[in-house]
């Protein structure tokens, strides 16, 4: 026994300094690569740039800073509603944006974005995951050029900023509102003349005059880009948008040469940002809406009236965009089919007793 212990130890010690020499061995022939990232969002919204800055620290750190990603704010490189583009020419490799921006390439590019009663954040990924979505909008993601990752969600979103209260559905006849993408569609259905601007421009376009009305994301946002200086009614609930993912898209070509490693860390870079940003936005958000309410904010709540309008009015649109658009008609079948049980589920389930719990805390 005391020989074959002899023999065995250093046996052992020369198999685990082989390994130990191996492994920088292996890790030096990872290629050193340095990638532009552009966004759609300015650095002062931390929150949705942050998911920028995250995805590039988190890329390095899985890579040994091999792989790292040179981040920019929107108008640095391009402006922001022309991320898509430039990730699909080639411009810069990579980019972190909103589908909504892009409906007018392929209406079908919302459904991976926001739509109006439509999905929040945990349906649309359990929509994504298992629901057959994913390889729906790849598809739509393959017809750009692009691969994209899930990379950021703002949750529930509020309905917006207004000048003036709203009463019945004829008090949006005529309203210039700030709205993205696909909400602009159907609240021009009411009458709405939807204006889509990038969020550094919001403020002084409702400050001028040139918007009566304003949605962007939510209290925390909102109260950064000061809103309630120039609007008194907060309109809630946000039936626009009950969640707003953001994307990282890469240029086929550009991912067709990263290795697998440095995809796999593109990947699980993604989802960090995608849960670093809705825990934070429920956070900050909490807590922006009573310094809103405090400084003199009305907090209002939109008349069911109104409620049943925008939703008469979206599924028209739907219908609408499906006679016109195959790949639209394809998703929206399964979407919707998806979106009902979902509904139906948390209604019996997280609904109710979210509900519960709030009717039975102490006052």
């Amino acid at each position: 026994m005391t020989v074959r212990r002899r023999k065995f130890l250093p046996a052992a010690a020369a198999t685990v300094a082989a390994s130990t020499l191996a492994a920088p061995a292996i890790a030096q022939t990872d290629p050193v690569i340095k990638w532009r990232l552009t966004a759609s969002y300015p650095k002062s919204l931390d929150t949705l740039f942050g998911a920028v800055n995250t995805v590039a620290k988190t890329v390095s750190d899985l890579t040994d800073g091999k792989f790292e990603l040179q981040t920019f704010a929107a108008g640095e490189i391009v402006p922001g509603l022309q991320v898509l583009d430039a990730v699909a020419n080639g411009t810069v490799e990579c980019g972190l944006t909103y589908m909504g921006y892009y409906i007018g390439k392929n209406s079908a590019a919302i459904f991976d974005a926001s739509l109006p009663f439509g999905l929040t954040p945990r349906q649309h990924a359990a929509w994504l995951n298992f629901g057959g979505g994913r390889a729906l909008v790849d598809e739509v993601y393959d017809g750009f050029g692009v691969v994209a990752i899930t990379s950021g969600n703002t949750g529930g979103q509020m309905f917006g900023w207004f000048r003036k209260e709203l009463k019945t559905p004829k008090d949006l006849e005529g309203l210039k509102m700030r709205t993205a993408g696909f909400g602009g569609k159907v609240m021009a259905k009411l009458g709405v003349v939807a204006q889509q601007i990038v969020g550094g421009e919001i403020y002084p376009s409702l400050e001028r005059g040139t918007i009566d009305a304003c949605e962007w994301v939510g209290p925390y946002d909102d109260e950064k880009l000061g809103f309630n200086k120039v609007a008194k009614y907060y309109y809630t609930p946000g039936v626009m948008e009950l969640e707003a993912t953001n994307q990282l898209m890469i240029g086929k070509k550009a991912w067709a040469t990263l290795p697998p490693r440095y995809q796999a860390a593109m990947r699980a870079a993604g989802a960090v940002a995608n849960q670093e940003m809705l825990a934070s936005y429920d956070a900050k958000n909490a807590e922006a809406i009573a310094r809103l309410v405090a400084a003199g904010t009305q907090l209002s709540v939109l008349p069911e009236e109104i409620i049943k309008a925008l939703r008469v009015a979206l599924e028209q649109v739907l219908d609408e965009e499906a006679a016109a658009n195959e790949q639209f008609k394809k998703i929206l079948t399964n979407w919707r089919a998806f979106r009902a049980n979902q509904h139906r589920w948390f209604s019996i389930a997280d609904t109710r007793a979210e509900n519960a719990v709030y009717r039975s805390t102490p006052s």
